[in-house]
């Protein structure tokens, strides 16, 4: 299954998919606000339901990937792959000359991907992410082109 690109009239179901994937997801709000010139979002639907997105920002030759999700119904099928894939190449196509990432410092699936597509661990964000009992690192990773 192949990436699309998605239009703000799916924030509502993007933000369904962040629920069911993260412990402390975007809200609706926020996903709203990275639709306009500047962000790309990209969606795999299956049986017309989205399983997962990606979300990339980009101001001239810097590109962070915001938010990366597969609802976890939908794990396992290479969608995370797949979405992460378009962000490389639609940052590419921008002319960006790095794409910047943070993860949970117990993503390790998540970290694994992002290595097996050539990111690098560039640095660590003290008790960046909120847990349930309080906070997490974020292990900061790029991509150079």
């Amino acid at each position: 299954m192949l990436p699309v690109l998605l239009c703000e009239d799916m924030c509502s179901q993007m933000a369904i998919v962040a629920a069911r994937a993260h412990s402390h997801p975007m809200s609706e709000a926020s996903i709203k606000s990275c639709f306009g010139h500047l962000y790309t979002s990209f969606g795999i639907i299956e049986d017309d339901s989205l399983c997962g997105f990606a979300i990339l920002h980009q101001i001239f030759e810097d590109a962070t990937l915001m938010d990366i999700c597969v609802d976890p119904k939908s794990q396992g099928k290479g969608f995370g792959k797949a979405l992460l894939t378009a962000v490389i190449a639609a940052s590419k196509e921008k002319g960006a000359e790095v794409l910047l990432l943070e993860v949970r410092q117990s993503g390790t699936t998540a970290r694994a991907l992002y290595e097996s597509l050539g990111f690098e661990i560039t640095g660590v964000r003290k008790g960046y992410y909120k847990t349930q009992t309080g906070a997490e690192d974020a292990v900061l990773m790029q991509l150079s082109f």
